[in-house]
């Protein structure tokens, strides 16, 4: 497969021990298959149900997919502030920038801790409801 920003020839690469990866050896940008975004994720953030829409905003480019050639279209992912790659032909894989895949894992961090805030705030209201259910239940 080819790169689809420079066309050099990807190279097979583990990444992070996590899983093998395509990569650019000029441009450093990554091809994800399509479950190896999902798994990229997993390492930061594991609760699918939580994630919310990967996918928004597509605009079709000049880039082609490694796989069957077809346009990459790029997306905005998750409503974050980061634009990704992906084949438009269906469910081949994905294009990572150089460093779009650290992004994701820092958003996968944030989105975790937001989720283990809510939890503490939700379990602290509960307590402080008992609480204050018992106060009205005893002045009766």
């Amino acid at each position: 497969m080819n790169c689809p920003k420079c066309a050099a020839q990807l190279i097979h690469k583990s990444y992070k021990g996590i899983m093998d990866v395509e990569c650019c050896p000029n441009c450093r940008g990554m091809w994800l298959d399509s479950d190896e975004l999902d798994r990229l994720e997993d390492a930061a953030f594991d609760q699918d149900h939580l994630k919310g829409s990967l996918i928004h905003r597509e605009t079709v480019t000049d880039l082609s997919c490694p796989h069957c050639g077809k346009p990459l279209v790029e997306f905005q992912y998750r409503l974050y502030s980061l634009r990704l790659d992906l084949c438009a032909e269906g469910n081949h894989g994905f294009w990572l920038d150089a460093g779009e895949d650290e992004r994701v894992l820092e958003i996968m961090r944030r989105r975790a801790a937001e989720m283990n805030r809510k939890l503490e705030v939700e379990t602290e209201w509960r307590a402080t409801l008992k609480q204050m259910h018992e106060i009205f239940k005893q002045g009766k």
